[in-house]
């Protein structure tokens, strides 16, 4: 753990507490901004595929494209180890602006970037790289956002904890109005010729703003009140495996979850033939209720615990998420996707609302950026990037198109493992 003799880092004195509003809406607001870079990627999946890994195989051209989507995964656990040490060296507002920075450079290359058709192999070679950088910048963007929110007040780290994932529920809205508007307002050619551009753009000019609301945001009251650690990766590999390995262990469902949320405009076109705007319409729901019951679910986690929440909601997604793809498989329909996704929405924020502030709690302050990090990107990177990949996958090999379901209970059954583990590390 943390070494006594340590001192006090430059300018880790007692801060006065900002208002709940203003760390709410500023961490929110960045950590939605940079998220928003790497999902549209997966919305976009599809058009991508067409422009940048041509092939005879349309099936063969997605898998390529949900593959390089992955890629940036492979990034994340080198990024949480750089990212997340600097968090907890120089602070987690520093950490938060370099990994915003980073990533608008990726999401420059991805929106100048000419096609396939333009300079052959350069092309995804070129998008390969903008997403080998986006996925550094990530690695550490979870571990710094989540960090500053637990700290800001230990009685209410469920609620303040909880919009790390409320805010991603954002991202998701907002992307998927830019699936529906730019699928509904422009032609086919049109959307391959520039249209697809438009939303890496956007990601361009709100990126700055991020850049500004992060650097004058202070740090939370106990970073500011604790001890430098010498050590801070050797120290969360070695001396804090087990914690670290339990909170892999929680995120993995989480992570299935939201990358399989994502999967669904692709699935809803391909496997159920619905039009892309309605598709969207789906995951733009899906968006909204996490950002509107994520927290309502944090909040709840701090009066009746974290683990018997996100337990109960584990068994909930175990007992019904089968029956749910079957139900949209037999019956495809605008009605049956929509209380899929409602359905799923609802079970996810459950689990969703608590489980930052229980990360959070299996580490110290003096290691916590680098804990949340290392263990969220190693989650994510092994078992959520290429959770689109995976379904698509499953559907081709098996030939069921209900097979991304059995993905998501294996995702429960490692979550109800890794609960137990939380819960002998102290976690309530």
């Amino acid at each position: 753990m943390s070494n006594p003799t340590a001192s006090l880092l430059p300018g880790r004195q007692a801060v006065a507490p900002p208002s709940t509003l203003k760390v709410i809406t500023t961490i929110s607001i960045g950590n939605a901004l940079e998220w928003f870079e790497i999902v549209i990627y997966g919305f976009m999946a599809v058009t991508i595929a067409k422009l940048f890994f041509p092939a005879e195989n349309a099936a063969v051209s997605l898998l390529v494209a949900l593959g390089t989507f992955g890629v940036t995964f492979v990034m994340r656990p080198v990024g949480s180890v750089v990212l997340g040490a600097y968090a907890d060296a120089a602070g987690r507002k520093r950490a938060l602006s370099l990994s915003m920075g980073l990533m608008l450079c990726g999401t420059l290359l991805v929106a100048v970037t000419p096609t396939f058709a333009q300079i052959g192999l350069w092309a995804p070679a070129i998008l390969i790289v903008a997403r080998l950088i986006q996925g550094f910048a990530a690695g550490g963007e979870f571990g710094s956002a989540t960090a500053l929110l637990a700290e800001q007040d230990p009685k209410r780290r469920g609620f303040f904890a909880s919009w790390q994932f409320a805010s991603q529920g954002i991202t998701t809205f907002v992307a998927a109005s830019f699936g529906i508007g730019l699928n509904t307002l422009l032609t086919q050619e049109e959307l391959l010729s520039w249209g697809w551009r438009i939303p890496f753009v956007f990601g361009l000019l709100i990126g700055p703003v991020g850049l500004y609301i992060r650097r004058h945001l202070g740090e939370g009251a106990e970073f500011a009140r604790s001890v430098q650690e010498p050590s801070p990766v050797r120290t969360t590999l070695i001396d804090q495996r087990g914690r670290t390995l339990t909170a892999m262990g929680l995120i993995i469902l989480a992570s299935i979850l939201a990358y399989t949320g994502l999967f669904m405009p692709t699935f809803a076109v391909r496997q159920l033939g619905l039009p892309p705007s309605v598709s969207f319409a789906g995951t733009f729901w899906l968006g909204l209720l996490q950002f509107l019951l994520v927290p309502v679910f944090g909040s709840l986690s701090d009066r009746i615990g974290r683990v018997a929440l996100m337990r109960t909601s584990a068994l909930a997604m175990l007992v019904v998420i089968v029956p749910l793809f079957w139900f949209m498989v037999n019956h495809p329909s605008v009605a049956t996707l929509m209380l899929t996704v409602t359905a799923i929405g609802v079970i996810a924020s459950a689990y969703w609302g608590p489980i930052a502030a229980a990360m959070s709690e299996l580490f110290q302050a003096t290691t916590r950026g680098t804990g949340l990090s290392v263990s969220y990107s190693l989650g994510v990177a092994i078992f959520g990037g290429f959770a689109p990949f995976i379904s698509a996958w499953l559907i081709t090999a098996t030939g069921s198109k209900i097979a991304p379901a059995f993905y998501v209970v294996f995702g429960v059954l490692v979550s109800l493992v890794a609960l137990r583990s939380a819960r002998r590390y102290g976690v309530r």
